[in-house]
């Protein structure tokens, strides 16, 4: 007998932008269960892009530097007759969202300094013009699943 598939659970949308994404942004910042707290960076981050930008919705630069980060391919591991082959394959589109939320926040971690709205903000922004950390971890990745493209046939 087969097993039930799971269910995902539908994500509130946060109650400021009613945005999923900036839900998902908040749950992905969180350190320890201290949500109001990721909170308050997120929002802080969004004020800092709506001044930065000049626009009046800082959701849309936000949505398109996620889309700018997302990656199309990636290299798995697969072992084939002894031996390891990276293999590219295409990109779950849930997987994408969280890879590239997962790269804009370790960017941000990763600069010295500001306080981490700042930095947020500043890799946001820089990824929305298709710069930035996380779009040159996009780029390596493709670069990655380019170079190991005569190993797309042990994709199955």
């Amino acid at each position: 007998m087969r097993r039930k598939l799971k269910t995902k659970k539908a994500l509130k949308p946060d109650y400021k932008y009613q945005s999923p994404k900036v839900s998902k942004l908040i749950n992905y910042i969180m350190y320890s269960g201290k949500k109001s707290i990721a909170e308050k960076i997120i929002y802080d981050m969004l004020e800092i892009v709506k001044e930065q930008a000049k626009v009046k919705n800082p959701v849309e630069i936000l949505e398109l530097a996620l889309s700018n980060t997302a990656p199309n391919m990636e290299v798995r591991s697969k072992r084939v007759g002894g031996a390891n082959y990276q293999v590219p394959v295409e990109v779950r589109p849930e997987r994408r969202a969280a890879l590239s939320m997962k790269w804009i926040i370790d960017a941000a971690r990763g600069k010295k300094g500001s306080p981490i709205a700042e930095k947020l903000a500043a890799e946001i922004i820089s990824a929305s013009k298709n710069e930035g950390e996380a779009v040159r971890k996009r780029e390596n990745t493709h670069k990655m699943a380019e170079a190991n493209k005569a190993f797309a046939h042990f994709a199955w």
